[in-house]
């Protein structure tokens, strides 16, 4: 009896579900609510920010930021290159971290620690948006949105023990805001010597961990855990102003610091041709090193000579011997008018064997194209002693100065005074109305100073150092800078015309060191000039 009992018990249930999922479906087709209203709909543009964040959480930050720009070329670039990139990156991976591997297992007695499949997946990162900053030092600071919600696929085996254990990282997430900073900027590929990286906020980090081939992060409590033991660790080191310096080059080379010194003796010229209407010529020798912002050199002046002696000593700073070149140009004096080029050779200092003199005879040319057939002709000969002495190791600095510090004013400087140094980098949206050749001006307590003039160029650069030895500092002293154009031909109606200028206070940068900005220049709509401004002194 009980046996039928249940068999009538489970029918009933069963017929009992089907009927009421029958009735409960007829009554939600037919019995619809009536006091139903419409939603109601606003347009976008009255929404307020945080209800518009809420509806489009994906919004890239070039939307919401008029900071950031757009970088879609970026975006394409990276997903055509990935198939590449995920080799390279996982190659780099394996070599960088196997000698670390090695170093530190043996402290956990582990016997071996691999990696068994290492790919970042087919998915790229991807940058919503990136934002620069422009800063009047030698540097370039991005900030770019890194978005990479990635398939990769890295499994890790473990040996201890006689045991093999393994660990397999699936499906992660990364979003984050790093900082990039390039500093600094050096005319050396690939242009700056330093990468330093920093985090502007926590990073979010989601993954799955398998381990054994169960979910290890379905454990109650362990992946909020995780997820805020990663976030509090990476923060730690890297959240500004904490940052991750990678060295790309010889800091030595990169800032280009002097590395030896170049003694050059120009000795004579020999069958010199003849420029001066009476048959004769006024020759002397300019020398300088390629690469070199400093003036030419210059010997003196031998009148109606063709055959001049000079037997004069220069000494040159060599910043790096494989790339730079002595260039020897001889011109023959005009006392009105321009002097006119009599010829000219290069000597590149790798051909020099340090601290050994070299005495040279040099064939002059019209210039220095192998291809030119008017080198074939005879226009003389030049003399040169030259002996090359690189610095020894304890006479170079190997600590890395920061490339904003003040250098120490040199020996003989007033003691109560100290040295002035104005470097003229650039010039932006000057505009002449008959001509733009723009040069600038400099005037210090009556001593007038001039850059060199840059040919049809509204945003001239100069990069061009002046000093002046002062008894005592400028405190109450101001700057007078102009910015000038002068014509190219020689123009009587507009020889010269005036494209702004600024007053610059010097109080500032005795009580600061050095100063670095950008000066809106006066009688001028738009054009500014960059001045960096120091004030050493011997102590």
């Amino acid at each position: 009896m009980g046996f039928v009992s249940a068999i009538l018990g489970l029918w009933g249930f069963g017929v009992g579900i089907s009927i009421g999922l029958v009735i409960g479906y007829y009554m939600f087709i037919y019995f619809q609510p009536t006091d139903v209203q419409d939603p109601v709909i606003r347009p976008l543009v009255e929404q307020d920010s945080k209800t518009l964040q809420r509806l489009l959480p994906e919004i890239p930050q070039w939307v919401k930021n008029p900071d950031y720009d757009r970088v879609d070329w970026l975006n394409k670039f990276i997903e055509n290159m990935w198939p590449y990139l995920d080799k390279a990156i996982c190659k780099t991976v394996r070599t960088i971290a196997k000698p670390i591997i090695a170093e530190q297992i043996p402290k956990y007695k582990i016997d071996s620690v691999e990696f068994e499949v290492l790919s970042l997946g087919s998915l790229p990162p991807t940058f919503p948006g990136m934002k620069v900053y422009a800063t009047d030092e030698k540097e370039l600071i991005m900030e770019p949105s890194v978005k990479w919600a990635g398939n990769p696929n890295i499994t890790i085996a473990v040996k201890a023990f006689g045991l093999r254990a393994t660990v397999q990282v699936v499906d992660l997430q990364v979003f984050a805001s790093p900082r990039i900073t390039l500093k600094p900027l050096v005319p050396t590929f690939p242009c700056f010597a330093k990468i330093c990286v920093s985090l502007m906020e926590k990073p979010h980090v989601d993954f799955g961990l398998k381990l054994l081939g169960a979910d290890a992060m379905s454990i109650p409590g362990l992946y909020r855990f995780v997820q805020e033991l990663i976030k509090d660790q990476v923060a730690n080191m890297y959240l500004w102003p904490k940052s991750l310096e990678v060295q790309i080059m010889d800091p030595q080379k990169a800032m280009k610091k002097p590395v030896g010194i170049l003694t050059v003796k120009v000795l004579k010229a020999m069958k010199l041709k003849k420029k001066d209407l009476l048959g004769g010529s006024d020759p002397y020798v300019k020398l300088k090193l390629t690469e070199d912002k400093l003036p030419s050199k210059k010997t003196k002046v031998r009148h109606s000579n063709l055959n001049p002696e000079w037997n004069e000593e220069f000494h040159m700073v060599v910043k790096d011997p494989e790339s730079q070149a002595l260039e020897l140009i001889v011109y023959d004096w005009e006392q009105v008018g321009k002097h006119d080029k009599m010829g000219m050779n290069v000597i590149p200092l790798k051909e020099l064997t340090p601290d050994e003199p070299n005495t040279r005879t040099l064939d002059l040319l019209k210039n220095m194209d192998p291809n030119d057939v008017q080198n074939e002709k005879l226009r003389g000969q030049l003399v040169v002693e030259l002996l090359y002495k690189p610095f020894k190791d304890d006479e170079v600095p190997h600590h890395i100065e920061d490339p904003n510090e003040v250098q120490k004013a040199p020996e003989g400087t007033p003691s109560g005074g100290g040295l002035l140094v104005i470097l003229v980098q650039e010039a932006s949206d000057v505009e002449g109305k008959h001509h733009t050749n723009p040069f600038a001006r400099l005037l210090f307590r009556g001593e007038e100073r001039k850059t060199k003039p840059v040919k049809k160029n509204r945003d001239p650069r100069w990069e061009e150092e002046f000093t002046f030895t002062l008894e005592e500092p400028p405190t109450n002293d101001k700057l007078y800078v102009e910015v000038l154009s002068a014509s190219s031909r020689m123009g009587l109606l507009h020889p010269k015309e005036t494209l702004g200028y600024v007053h610059i206070n010097l109080a500032d940068v005795v009580n600061n060191k050095r100063i670095n900005e950008k000066y809106h220049l006066i009688d001028s709509k738009n054009g500014r000039i960059q001045i960096e401004l120091q004030w050493r002194t011997s102590s």
